[in-house]
């Protein structure tokens, strides 16, 4: 089940590409601590910088790393600048939520968002790996869909994933 602010995302999303799923790669770790780095000489070593999504998890995936910068919401606006400096202007920002930049390192592709910690798609988000890393059969079932993904429509993968991430949601409180 979607909320009505997932399928207005959903709906935004193309239906005629193709979603490629790739092996976890243990050359992540390293990957991500260079650009873990990177944001720390940015922005000072006040900033918690996290791996999360699938490489993350060590599980099969977009082939990208996931990195997290969350910060309380009068941090966010004054962020940008730098972090625009260092890896250039934004692909989207969603004003006091979150904000992605696209970058590279070694050839793999990351994105970085910088995120308020104190709204809910944060909130939720740790919610949902923190049960995937507690229920081992969850994380299996986790890697099975986004396996299970490849070939599927941009569209049709994130709204499989959403219901997926819902559903985790629902038995977290339930616990």
């Amino acid at each position: 089940m979607l909320t009505p602010e997932q399928q207005k995302w959903i709906d935004h999303l193309r239906d005629d590409d193709h979603i490629v799923m790739k092996p976890y790669d243990p050359s992540c770790v390293a990957k991500f601590d260079r650009i873990k780095a990177r944001i720390i000489t940015t922005l000072g070593n006040q900033v918690r910088v996290e791996h999360r999504g699938a490489t993350g998890l060590g599980i099969s995936g977009q082939d990208e790393i996931d990195v997290y910068i969350p910060v309380p919401p009068e941090k966010f606006d004054q962020l940008l600048t730098p972090l625009e400096n260092a890896f250039g202007k934004p692909r989207s920002v969603y004003p006091l939520e979150r904000a992605r930049f696209v970058t590279e390192e070694g050839e793999k592709h990351i994105d970085i968002f910088l995120i308020n910690d104190t709204h809910s798609g944060w909130l939720d988000g740790i919610k949902f790996e923190d049960y995937l890393i507690n229920h081992p059969e969850a994380l299996e079932e986790y890697r099975k869909l986004k396996e299970a993904g490849n070939g599927l429509s941009t569209r049709e993968y994130y709204r499989r994933k959403i219901e997926f991430i819902n559903d985790i949601l629902v038995r977290a409180m339930n616990k």
